[in-house]
């Protein structure tokens, strides 16, 4: 008797690639706006991530989602998901 495993969901972020030179590998920068706690202005911060892009599909400029996965090397702990707007040529 075979069961399904239901997983919990998994975190997933959007951003715009910044390079796509590495072999299946996408950099994702993510910007989200904070309070800052002394002045109360908000404030944009960024993050970048390795993403694994399996068919090198995303470009720079592209918007993607990516969803936090199990370690695939030293600095990839995130998966092409999908590709929300392609960049313009």
């Amino acid at each position: 008797m075979s069961e399904t495993v239901k997983r919990k969901d998994r975190a997933t972020k959007d951003g715009r690639v910044v390079s796509d030179k590495m072999a299946k590998t996408i950099v994702v920068e993510v910007e989200r706006r904070v309070r800052h706690p002394e002045y109360t202005r908000t404030i944009k911060r960024t993050s970048r991530f390795h993403a694994h892009d399996e068919s090198n599909a995303a470009h720079v400029g592209d918007r993607v989602r990516i969803e936090e996965t199990r370690p695939l090397s030293k600095l990839k702990r995130w998966r092409l998901r999908e590709i929300l707007v392609k960049a313009e040529a």
